[in-house]
């Protein structure tokens, strides 16, 4: 599991010229699922992404959570974060998910997230959509969960 972290004043998902999600101040989550991931990979990542210390503190230094700031998540899925771009010139998506299994930890993971109070806006799973951001910083990190095997 996957996620691309971008830290945001805002953010917004369109599908179909239809604004589904939007937030202020807070993380742009593009979330992707890999074959193996579990609940334990959901619950890993949830943790590492509301409690990660990366927003200003009063002096400037990310010393903050998102949750420490009072901010939200928009939490899109993106299959293409298992790519593989090492051979050729195409992706390969062998890595990914099945989309039954990824829904399944995608809900999770928003679920979870939104279990600990944190304001939660979604994308739609499988659907074509644009995705507008202001990164604030800019602050972006790329989160790998470690060890799918132990889980």
């Amino acid at each position: 599991m996957r996620v691309v972290l971008q830290r945001v004043s805002s953010a917004s998902v369109t599908v179909e010229d239809q604004i589904v999600g939007q937030i202020a101040c807070g993380w742009l989550v593009l979330l992707g699922v890999e074959q193996g991931d579990t609940i334990g990979s959901v619950h890993w990542l949830v943790e590492k992404v509301v409690h990660l210390r990366a927003f200003p503190d009063e002096q400037g230094k990310m010393n903050l959570s998102v949750q420490d700031v009072r901010g939200q998540l928009l939490v899109v899925s993106q299959f293409t974060l298992a790519g593989d771009c090492r051979k050729g010139r195409r992706p390969g998506f062998d890595r990914a998910a099945a989309p039954q299994e990824a829904r399944v930890l995608y809900d999770s993971f928003c679920d979870q997230v939104a279990s600990l109070g944190v304001g939660l806006q979604r994308g739609v799973f499988q659907a074509d959509m644009k995705v507008a951001l202001v990164n604030d910083g800019p602050v972006t990190f790329v989160i790998d969960h470690p060890d799918k095997s132990g889980l």
